[in-house]
């Protein structure tokens, strides 16, 4: 009851309801955040392992450099990749579909029919409907409503690899950064904290403009970013004993 009165006196002061949907910041905000993330993240976990390997404080900078370098040359390539081989299937979907569209035009109709029901329109009204929708643009009422593909949400390689690569270069920059600006004997603490302030700070960003909960945001990049870098620590400094 409490609840209820809360939202009558917000929709009372605020009568025009808020339609910012975020759906169409889902291609770049995606590779955003997975580049800047990695780039955080594997950045520091190479700092701090090849410094827990006893590596002299130039041998550390060099490696997070060239991390830095391969890094977002990798995650441009895989995005542009892995974003193409999905608009080569839109593609085909979008051929297979104008075939359909010019050999099986009533069963195209009666598939859209069919769809209209199962959303909850009666059978005559879900038959006008798609006849009228088809008569309007008959490609894009099945891109959208049979195969679920849209305008906004359709594969942009470039974009994507951009964002990507461009993410990842700024996330990386940040710990290596700190290690420049550290002494060897600090590198891994601080590197090891500053970075995870960094995810934090990431988490709350991409959850905003996400339209997401800030506090789940945070908690589960800091998470995974903090096992990271404690497992590459450990394996640095084992190999580290092993080969010295």
């Amino acid at each position: 009851m409490q609840l209820s009165l809360e939202l009558y006196i917000v929709n009372q002061n605020n009568p025009t309801p808020n339609h910012l949907h975020r759906s169409h910041r889902v291609g770049w905000l995606r590779a955003s955040v997975m580049g800047a993330n990695d780039g955080i993240v594997s950045t520091a976990s190479l700092l701090i392992g090849v410094a827990a390997a006893a590596a002299t404080h130039n041998e550390i900078l060099i490696a997070g450099i060239a991390g830095v370098v391969a890094g977002a040359m990798s995650m441009a390539a895989g995005e542009y990749v892995s974003v193409c081989s999905q608009a080569d299937t839109e593609k085909a979907d979008i051929e297979m579909e104008k075939h359909h569209l010019e050999n099986h035009t009533d069963f195209e109709v009666q598939e859209l029919t069919d769809i209209y029901i199962e959303r909850g329109l009666k059978p005559q009204l879900a038959r006008e409907v798609a006849e009228q929708l088809m008569a309007h643009d008959a490609l894009g009422a099945h891109l959208r409503d049979e195969l679920g593909i849209h305008e906004r949400t359709a594969a942009k390689p470039i974009t994507a690899a951009a964002a990507s690569a461009a993410s990842f270069t700024v996330g990386a920059s940040l710990p290596l950064l700190v290690a420049f600006m550290v002494t060897r004997e600090n590198i891994i603490t601080t590197v090891a904290l500053s970075s995870l302030i960094f995810l934090g700070m990431l988490g709350i960003t991409a959850a905003t403009a996400g339209g997401a909960s800030k506090r789940i945001g945070a908690i589960r990049v800091v998470f995974w970013g903090a096992m990271a870098m404690a497992m590459t620590a450990l394996v640095g400094h084992w190999f580290g004993q092993i080969l010295s």
